[in-house]
């Protein structure tokens, strides 16, 4: 049996094609039951999410062209609009993709953890929809037990390198403590949602979240616990807060040198942290020109960023090393399964044999026939029939110059030494 990995992700197809592809909710236990019906596909999985759409497959040939067609089917596409996007990788090269993916080094940010969640429901999806064998079962709990390996063993996931994570980072280094500490974001976008959920996180005393939709804020704030404000609120509310980070789509400073004064002067002159990620700034520049005022703009953060970035290449070159021995270990597990299977099918085989030539044996002998004729005839038909198959076969390698099969065939039948 192979193993093949093909797909569609970030690197390959742009944003439109990856949403065309994208098989999400029921339809997964759909195109689970479906892949497995396909005449060369035993067992199957799908992990699909905004980077990336896969299939898992063990097949019993390599026909990549099968699930390729499939996949454009199933979205009522012509193939030839996905073929040019499509990767395949079969065997051990499906197995070191597995485990990249699963360890975040496939991922559009190097390191990000949410890919094992994500690999795990799709695993739990495959396991209620019955698609699994042994053969990919096991491949799944091996990349679950690579991937925690490379948290563990690595810095992989310990520098951030999101904007939002950045920020939240350099707020920690200011305040040990966020339980005892305000934080005033601005803005209800992706950022702003990443940073809440950073800060909610770190058991962040408090939180208010000011947006031009007070209804936006408001459902923003109150799933982490805080309350939400208009912009024009922000004045009445700047002295409370420690840590100030905004990231709206305001083409005019909305914190200015003159608000942030009044602010300090509310304050005893507390120190602020405050992150304008923001393009065009939200944070007037002149307000870093104000004593106790910690100012960082998302380039600064992207300094940051960039640098932790390198702490993670280089643990990713760690992580591969351990992906590298894992593929082994896992491909070596696979040639004892395909091994034990070869093995037992040829004893059935073997088995039936013997009860097709023993029923007739005992046929002669209701029929009367000389017993030490029905042993003779029951030794060597059956000798006959075990060695017919293995006999052409060697025969055929032999014709064709098969020196490879023939030193292994030597091997296998060797006479066994006393």
């Amino acid at each position: 049996m192979s193993l093949i990995a093909l797909g569609i992700n970030h690197r390959t197809a742009p944003v439109e094609l990856r949403e065309q592809v994208a098989i999400s909710g029921e339809r997964v236990t759909e195109a689970l039951h479906e892949l497995v019906t396909l005449p060369t596909v035993d067992e199957a999985a799908i992990l699909s999410t905004c980077n990336r759409t896969e299939l898992y497959c063990g097949m019993q040939d390599g026909q990549v062209d099968t699930l390729a067609e499939w996949l454009a089917h199933f979205h009522r596409l012509e193939p030839e609009t996905i073929r040019p996007h499509i990767y395949s990788f079969p065997n051990d090269d499906a197995v070191r993709h597995l485990l990249r993916v699963a360890g975040g080094l496939d991922s559009m940010i190097l390191g990000e953890p949410q890919i094992l969640g994500q690999m795990k429901a799709a695993w739990q999806m495959a396991n209620a929809a019955g698609t699994l064998d042994a053969a990919l079962g096991r491949l799944f709990q091996h990349t679950f037990s690579v991937a925690k390996q490379i948290r563990t063993d690595t810095a992989i996931g310990e520098s951030p390198v999101s904007v939002a994570f950045a920020a939240v980072s350099l707020a920690r280094q200011i305040f040990s403590d966020f339980s005892e500490h305000t934080a005033l974001l601005v803005g209800a976008g992706e950022t702003i949602e990443l940073a809440a959920r950073h800060m909610h996180d770190q058991q962040l005393g408090r939180m208010v979240i000011a947006n031009r939709t007070l209804e936006r804020a408001h459902t923003l704030a109150s799933a982490f616990g805080g309350y939400g404000i208009g912009l024009d609120e922000i004045p009445a509310h700047l002295a409370e807060a420690d840590i100030v980070i905004t990231a709206t789509g305001s083409s005019e400073p909305l914190i200015d040198k003159a608000m942030m004064k009044t602010a300090l002067r509310g304050r005893k002159h507390k120190p602020v942290f405050m992150v304008d990620i923001a393009v065009p700034r939200d944070i007037d520049p002149a307000v870093a020109d104000l004593e106790d005022i910690y100012l960082y703009t998302v380039d600064d953060l992207h300094e940051v960023i960039q640098e932790n970035l390198k702490s993670r290449e280089q643990a990713a070159q760690q992580a591969e090393e351990i992906i590298d021995v894992q593929v082994e270990r896992f491909m070596a597990w696979m040639r004892g399964h395909d091994a034990v299977s070869t093995i037992r099918d040829y004893r059935r085989k073997a088995e039936q044999q013997r009860d097709q030539v023993l029923e007739k044996a005992q046929q002669m002998l209701a029929k009367g026939k000389d017993p030490q004729q029905v042993l003779e005839f029951l030794a060597r038909t059956l000798t006959n029939k075990l060695t017919h198959a293995p006999s052409v076969r060697i025969r055929q390698a032999a014709e064709n110059g098969d020196i490879e099969l023939l030193q292994t065939a030597l091997e296998l039948f060797k006479p066994d030494q006393d």
